[in-house]
């Protein structure tokens, strides 16, 4: 199976990303259709009273790494492990974020070929998916900003199509997930849980998604095919 999650959208504009999110972008943003690992991707964190979007590359690389090559392995953090590994347990800690979307990908075996699904809420909004992130400084003394994708047991909109999904935060809990102090880590915990399906659709879409080079409106367009059975039509 595909890392889960190994692709997602962010094709909001950058003032619907920063109402959305209560934040201040420090750099410029651009819609995305078909994000993929080691690409730099927007994440939001608490600064001081604020909150600021910047981009870091998707794959941790924790500060104490050798290289960075091991951001290629540390795309995603089990939730439920995310205090017993060495790579996650201080950016848990001390340095949490949101990775804003408005949708994620996902493949289902159909035979021989692997359908993509497209995941979103079914309003079409914003979401805020759980990550972590780090600051790593190679021997030349550049620094390397990354980030990893916290992710869960499925829900039932997804359990047919994967094992894992990413952990999508409620609104009311943004602030809770940024700001809380190391010793509430525990009940950070509690945030790690599946999204309601009741608020989530699915779709399947066109296999041009499955490229990274590909990242075009297309990618997240609906396409209607003759077994059609697993869409949330």
């Amino acid at each position: 199976m595909m890392a889960m999650c190994g692709r997602y959208r962010l094709s909001s504009t950058e003032e619907e990303v920063a109402e959305f999110f209560e934040a201040e972008p420090i750099e410029e943003l651009h819609p995305r259709y078909n994000i993929a690992p080691s690409q730099p991707v927007p994440v939001i964190r608490q600064v001081g009273r604020g909150r600021a979007i910047s981009l870091v590359r998707w794959g941790l690389v924790p500060f104490w790494a050798k290289d960075s090559s091991i951001g290629s392995r540390l795309i995603n953090g089990r939730s439920e492990t995310v205090l017993d590994k060495p790579s996650f347990r201080e950016p848990f800690a001390q340095r949490r974020c949101l990775v804003p979307a408005d949708g994620f990908y996902e493949w289902k075996k159909a035979g021989q070929r692997k359908q993509p699904f497209h995941f979103g809420m079914k309003d079409g909004s914003l979401f805020a998916v759980a990550g972590l992130w780090d600051r790593w400084q190679s021997p030349d003394g550049t620094v390397l900003e990354s980030c990893t994708i916290l992710t869960t047991t499925p829900n039932e909109l997804l359990q047919d199509v994967h094992d894992r999904m990413p952990v999508i935060l409620h609104r009311n809990h943004h602030d809770t997930w940024l700001t809380a102090p190391p010793a509430e880590r525990r009940r950070l915990g509690e945030l790690l849980v599946p999204f309601e399906a009741r608020l989530m659709t699915r779709y399947e879409v066109n296999s041009i998604v499955n490229s990274p080079r590909n990242d075009t409106p297309a990618c997240a367009e609906r396409i209607v095919s003759a077994n059609n059975l697993f869409s949330d039509v």
